[in-house]
């Protein structure tokens, strides 16, 4: 870099690239590709401060320190910014402007040690104006907002190391064995999944009858229902608590009661309008989007995750198109406002918008964050379709979405009238009142360009919005087509990903701009799963939450939770010591005993008490190794062992009824079923059902002077035989089932071909090695000494012939697997390699490649909705990341000394030593030899079928 130029320092690649458009040969900008530094590792501390920084990193008794280092993967990052900065003359940190992005700044500046001016450049929107703004009204860097991120950071660390280990010992692991952990705001929010499921598992279903019909005057159809019955009113759903019990005095109809009286209506034929009321209403515009707004609407609208929206958006901001997406004001700027106003006036005419320029006040109070809405760039907004062809579906949809939320903020009130229509009969000696609602705009307003989604309700009024005919009072209306209707009440709805946002956000829990983060650790702890949209907690779940609210009560609770991050708040702003606020945290302070307290007077945890829900008088719920299972007693032998069921991992905690216990319990077990004899060695051929799925076993008969012993009775004639200590005996031989069988339907011939395999082929010409087809754990796959071919079918295990297998040799070693497993192709190349862009499904899911980089694609995110633009900005995304970090031992090689001669008088000795120990040498390296041979094998079958 020329002398001379300011070096512009910002987080993001992409919006590296935007931002040095605007600023010119004048300034050079680099990316710090996010946070480089962070706290240290234990190895990563000389031994000279191990003991003051301990197993957290931090110098607990000297003020909360902690011990950062730059992480391996961003020394690189750091070299490059070093040497930027040797010929500039002068640095400018632009990174975010909330508290993420000030620590940042704050470790680049204390990383660099520049000796050239140092200044603060914040934006919201990467736009020529307000970018050329920023450099011009810079600022110093805010130590307050840096103090809030590193106690945040400080308070996680010293949660998530005290904690989490509680939970591996007394809990387990996780999904696929993955390591458990606690956190601040992740315990609260699988706490609220769990809760919400408690509330549905205690909840008591009650029934009632309604009755609906037509209400007909000349042409016209609107449909009535039965409100009131001899002046009571008729129950509904709302009318019942959680317990099923009624909360005020109804008429509860039963099916007889209500279908007899539906037929009678039917038969009366007419009913008399009553009353008309019509009350006029107002429905005023919503708030520009903040962070979680956002993400709600996201979910709802364009059904995408909380992780999903934020990438999008981000994408969205960092190439200029929105202002910045991590923000919890309600707050547009004067230039906005004007934006928005004008373009509703020429989208809706002039009576689209107020008089006046509307104003949200923000509820937050947090001064780490942005001081706008999120909503499109600029003085000017571009209206969707100026940006259509320019960004990928998603971007489309997003930028969609935001456009119109904004310009809906500052348009005219919506204005409407409710119609209530009540309508009187004497039916079978019963005075009836039906009623009608109906809702008619006068005028949309803010609707003519937005209608916010809704989260499920348990109460829905489904005639709420028809619109109903000009009647007046003393009207007879023709009354037609009544029918009765069961109905039973429903639990509360399962949170999903938009409705856990709303409700973290309401009880102050989090930050919205970490509430994505939160769901996707929750999710990949198996804490919860998704079914739809739908948030279900595991019995994983129960068991931590228990654990927590047992010995960490606090921790867990929301209002602390809420608590904690006020007080982060109030660090931010100044108002608060990071030191203090950590010592009390930690040590106890303010009415709580601290974590250091709870966590050194934990006392006994039973584990296999936490780890057990009590579902019926004879059935407990276990979360083991392998997942739930039943374990039921039998009443009749109470000190029996007891018989354990496994519970379908499909099944939802609430799902578990006693009903479902019983099925569980009565049904009959899977597989056991005996196929028959193997005509080579006479041991029976069963089907079972296994912790991992249907497979095969071979058995020895049982000898008929052993039947009573084989079915579990002793005949009283039998002398009881003295044991006898056995040989073990040699395990049965096993075959796992083809994903096409299925147990009821697989007959003897077949399971006797997969109890032979792996099946021999045929001999290579060439080389004289046999070729074996088998099943493996990814697929079935061809063998030939090490070297290992996929192939399409689990079938051609048994039909292919070595001409074919040889031809499949021939083909190149990947070839044939990758194009088989390309899912979408673009005919565009990448811009940065060149290279055709193919999405391939992969071990561990679909992935974006290019040939050269590799990018997973993100959980929630469906393959068909992925566009070329997407595909682009994946790759750019994990180049930016860069390689994987390698995983090592940590072990330092240890220093080869020369071996010490022997004494002369101990030569025979020596000679025996050296004798044996070449023997063992030569063994060690065979045994090496064949361990290296059967990895490889194994590598190249699994490489080959990724």
């Amino acid at each position: 870099m020329a002398d001379g130029k300011k070096l512009v320092i910002v987080e993001s690649p992409t919006k590296m690239r935007s931002i040095q458009g605007y600023l010119g040969d004048d300034y050079e900008v680099l990316s710090s590709v996010g946070h480089i530094r962070d706290l240290a590792g234990k190895r990563d501390i000389p031994e000279k401060d191990r003991a003051t920084y301990g197993k957290y990193s931090i110098d607990i008794e000297g003020g909360f320190v902690p011990y950062y280092v730059v992480s391996d993967r961003k020394t690189k990052t750091v070299s490059e910014l070093k040497r930027a900065l040797k010929g500039a003359s002068e640095l400018v940190l632009a990174t975010d402007g909330d508290r993420e992005g000030e620590a940042i700044a704050w470790h680049l500046l204390e990383t660099l040690k520049p000796k050239v001016p140092v200044k603060r450049m914040v934006f919201h929107e990467i736009t020529k104006d307000a970018i050329q703004k920023a450099v011009d009204e810079t600022r110093e860097l805010d130590t307050s907002l840096v103090d809030a991120q590193e106690t945040r950071r400080v308070l996680d660390r010293l949660y998530g190391w005290d904690v989490s280990p509680v939970l591996w010992r007394k809990v387990g692991s996780g999904a696929s064995g993955q390591a458990l952990s606690a956190g601040r705001v992740q315990s609260a929010a699988t706490r609220m999944v769990v809760d919400r499921e408690r509330e549905r598992m205690a909840f008591v279903s009650a029934d009632y009858w309604s009755i609906g019909a037509m209400a007909q005057r000349s042409s016209d159809d609107f449909r009535i229902r039965l409100a009131r019955v001899d002046g009571a009113p008729l129950a509904s759903g709302r009318d019942f608590d959680d317990k099923g019990q009624l909360t005020r005095a109804v008429v509860v109809l039963d099916e007889k009661a209500a279908s007899e009286l539906a037929t009678a209506i039917d038969e009366a034929g007419s009913a008399t309008v009553a009353k008309v009321e019509a009350k006029p209403g107002t429905r005023r515009p919503y708030a520009p989007f903040t962070t979680s707004t956002l993400q709600q609407e996201a979910g709802r609208k364009l059904g995408m995750t909380a992780k999903v929206a934020m990438s999008v958006a981000q994408s969205l901001y960092e190439r200029g198109y929105i202002t910045y997406m991590r923000t919890d004001s309600t707050n547009l700027s004067a230039q906005a406002v004007q934006a928005a106003r004008s373009q509703a006036v020429g989208l809706y005419g002039d009576r689209a918008v107020p008089a006046k320029p509307r104003m949200y006040a923000s509820k937050s109070k947090n001064a780490q964050e942005a001081h706008e809405a999120i909503r499109p760039s600029g003085e000017t907004f571009r209206t969707p379709k100026d940006v259509a062809g320019q960004l990928g579906r998603d971007e489309q949809r997003m930028y969609d979405l935001i456009w119109k939320r904004t310009i809906a903020s500052q348009m005219s009130d919506a204005k409407l009238e409710t119609t209530t229509v009540t309508l009187a009969a004497d039916v079978a000696g019963k005075a009836l009142e039906f009623t009608a609602s109906g809702t008619v705009y006068t005028f949309k307003g803010f609707l003519d360009a937005y209608e916010e989604g809704a989260d499920e309700k348990r109460h829905k009024d489904e005639d709420a919005n028809q619109q109903l005919p000009q009647v007046t009072a003393g009207d007879v209306l023709d009354v037609k087509d009544a029918e009765a209707k069961g109905h039973s009440t429903s639990p509360k709805p399962r949170y999903t990903e938009a409705s856990l946002v709303k409700a973290l956000e309401e009880k102050g829990i989090g930050r919205p701009s970490t509430f994505a983060s939160i769901i996707g650790v929750i999710l990949d702890r198996g804490y919860v799963t998704k079914r739809g949209q739908a948030l279900v907690p595991t019995w994983l779940a129960f068991s931590v939450i228990r654990l927590l609210e047992q010995h960490f009560g606090d921790l867990v609770d929301y209002d602390f939770t809420a608590e904690l991050e006020e007080d982060l708040d109030r660090i931010a702003r100044g108002e608060a010591d990071r030191s203090d606020w950590l010592k009390s945290f930690y040590f106890g302070g303010d009415g709580h005993p601290g974590l250091r307290t709870i966590v050194d007077n934990l006392g006994e945890i039973d584990a296999r008490e936490l780890n057990a829900t009590q579902i019926t008088d004879t059935a407990i719920l276990r979360f083991g190794k392998y997942g739930p299972y039943l374990e039921v007693t039998d009443p009749k032998a109470p000190d029996a062992k007891p018989r354990t069921i496994n519970v379908p991992e499909e099944l939802a905690p609430d799902e578990l009824t006693q009903e479902k216990v019983q099925e569980l319990i009565e049904a009959p077990v899977a597989g056991n079923r005996v196929l028959g004899e193997n005509p080579d060695s006479g041991k029976i051929v069963v089907v079972k059902d296994g912790r991992f799925g249907p497979y095969l076993e071979e058995t020895d008969p049982v000898d008929p002077d052993e039947a009573d012993a084989a079915t579990g009775e002793v005949s009283d004639e039998a002398p009881k035989k003295k044991p006898t200590k056995k040989k073990a005996a040699p395990k049965p031989r096993r075959a796992s089932l083809f994903k096409s069988m299925s147990p009821e339907t697989i007959e003897l011939d077949t399971a006797l071909q997969l109890l032979n395999l792996p099946r021999t082929v045929g001999d290579d010409p060439e080389s004289g090695e046999p070729i074996t087809a088998q099943n493996g754990r990814y697929g079935p796959y061809l063998k030939k000494g090490a070297d290992s071919r996929s192939l399409e079918t689990e079938q051609q295990i048994f039909d292919i012939t070595l001409e074919d297998a040889l031809e499949v040799y021939k083909k190149p070693k990947y070839g044939a697997r990758r194009a088989a497993s390309s899912l979408k192709e673009f005919e565009k190349e990448d811009p940065t390699s060149g290279k055709a862009i193919k999405i391939r499904d992969g071990r561990f899911g679909p992935y974006v490649t290019d040939g050269e980089t590799n990018a997973t694609v993100p959980r929630g995110e469906n393959v068909e909705d992925i566009d070329f633009d997407r595909a682009v900005q994946l790759l750019v995304d994990k180049r930016a990341k860069g390689p994987a970090k390698k995983r090592t031992t940590g072990k330092t090689p240890a220093k080869k000394t020369p071996a010490k001669k022997a004494p002369a008088k101990k030569a025979t000795t020596a000679k025996k030593k050296t004798a044996t120990s070449a023997s063992r040498s030569e063994a060690a390296k065979k045994a090496a030899a064949t361990r290296a041979a059967n990895k490889a094998a194994k590598a190249a079958q699994a490489a080959d079928e990724s």
